[in-house]
């Protein structure tokens, strides 16, 4: 049956009053989506098929930039970069990628997206190139300076701090670019290439399209999905410092994992108190727990968006035991399908990107770098649904049930009436004063370039909080 997509927006509130109120006749994820109904999923434009014409421009020096983290995390930390390029009038080399994190990925730019797309879709705007000329060496430093730009940035700081550094040196290294540019009071020029890069110029490889496609196709085949960005990976345990419901044994390998990393500061963690704050992801056993008062049903097809999970399949089994049409990659697709992208974490992170935006409802358990790319790319979609679980509320309604404090239909209700307006719906970005870490990410909800951009434009590109 051909899919529905009216370009339609409803209010979430309106949505969610529906949902909880007929949440108990739901049959499986189809009737939990029609409830669901905000934007429909309106199709992206067609890219053009001609090369746009190159701008023309003196160039007032080379940017080389080396990223840092994982592929979500490196992916707006390109499009930061290019956007200072523009500002800039610089020439820009294509970046490079995060070889030295937890993951050990060796992959390189043309890995994982299309390189000559990512060229010539951005000509009319910043001349790339895929190195730099061969007369600058790796220790020219008369010529080339190394330097990590101060973060969360604004024009001003780039046009007065960087570009007078141009005077003096050829080539300009960024040696870490995670958010050095601000979500906010940045120009609507810039604010659109950022979304050009992202939603047009960043484009996976030919391989992952299509690997990841198949995916989606599999999936789409059984029926209505839902993508559950499950972020309980050993990487995310031990930076963040969370060990609830784990062992011992496990909390202590975590914590001497989190000794072994320099670049993770924070190293004595009170894991019960940053759990209470919502600070740490859900577990599987919480997250079943979530699910089933959401109102999904035993039925429902869901695809997990993750890595490895800490403690493998027995930490799965409240899970799987709840929902068992719980599907991942490595179980849809056969090994050699697979083999290509394994050992590769951003490549295996890019099929879980592809298919979470593709998915009828995405829900994430953490609100990390995958979670919030993929939610701003969903919005792009035509606010395609998406559940923002609010985890300090959560974390203890659950503690109240299993203490048993509140019964089965209490905790429901509660998690149904806190989750009542957090379906994503068409909405301006919070700009929190000299706080950027704690306001709206731009990468979650890029306003400027969405359908409601009129209404925020009114409010100044964000609305203010003090």
């Amino acid at each position: 049956m051909a899919r529905s997509r009216p370009r339609v927006w409803l209010l979430a509130g309106c949505s969610a009053v529906l949902l909880w109120a007929f949440v108990g006749q739901l049959v499986a994820v189809g009737r939990l989506l029609a409830l669901f109904g905000l934007a429909g999923d309106a199709e992206p434009s067609p890219p053009p098929t001609a090369l746009p014409p190159r701008r023309v421009y003196k160039s007032n020096g080379y940017l080389k930039v080396s990223c840092n983290g994982g592929l979500n995390q490196m992916r707006s930390e390109i499009c930061d970069m290019v956007a200072v390029a523009r500002l800039l009038n610089l020439t820009m080399v294509v970046p490079e990628l995060d070889k030295r994190s937890f993951w050990a990925d060796q992959s390189n730019f043309e890995d994982i997206f299309d390189v000559k797309h990512f060229i010539d879709t951005l000509r009319d705007e910043v001349h790339i190139v895929k190195q730099l000329p061969k007369r600058f060496g790796p220790e020219d430093s008369n010529n080339i300076l190394n330097m990590p730009p101060v973060s969360w940035s604004d024009e001003k700081y780039y046009l007065h701090q960087i570009l007078p550094l141009f005077s003096k040196y050829s080539v300009i290294h960024f040696n870490k670019t995670d958010a050095r540019l601000a979500n906010n009071g940045i120009s609507t020029q810039l604010q659109l290439l950022r979304c050009r890069v992202n939603f047009h110029a960043l484009k996976f490889t030919p391989q992952i399209e299509a690997l990841g496609n198949k995916l989606v196709q599999k999936l789409q085949a059984k029926g209505s999905f839902a993508a559950l960005h499950l972020r309980y990976e050993m990487d995310m345990l031990a930076f963040s410092g969370c060990n609830h419901g784990l062992s011992q044994e496990e909390a202590e390998e975590l914590k001497r994992m989190r000794y072994a990393y320099p670049w993770w500061r924070e190293k004595e963690i009170d894991s019960q108190a940053k759990r209470l704050q919502g600070l740490c992801p859900l577990t599987p056993e919480e997250t079943s727990f979530i699910l089933k008062a959401l109102g999904f049903q035993k039925d429902t097809l869901i695809y997990i968006a993750a890595g490895e999970i800490y403690g493998g399949e027995k930490r799965l089994e409240p899970l799987q035991a709840a929902f068992p049409k719980l599907v991942r990659k490595e179980t849809l697709l056969d090994l050699e399908a697979l083999r290509q992208f394994q050992n590769h974490s951003s490549q295996m992170a890019a099929l879980d990107f592809i298919v979470s935006t593709a998915s009828d409802i995405f829900i994430p358990t953490y609100d990390g770098n995958m979670a919030k790319l993929v939610e701003g790319h969903r919005r792009f979609l035509g606010f395609r649904r998406s559940v923002l679980l609010d985890r300090q509320k959560l974390v203890g309604f659950i503690d109240l049930y299993n203490n048993k404090t509140i019964s089965w239909n209490n905790f429901a209700s509660s998690v149904q009436e806190t989750h009542r307006n957090r379906v994503v719906q068409p909405s301006c970005r919070q700009k929190l004063e000299n706080k950027p870490k704690e306001e709206d990410y731009f990468y979650a909800n890029p306003h400027e370039c969405l359908a409601n951009s009129r209404f925020c434009s009114r409010t100044k590109d964000a609305i203010s909080v003090r």
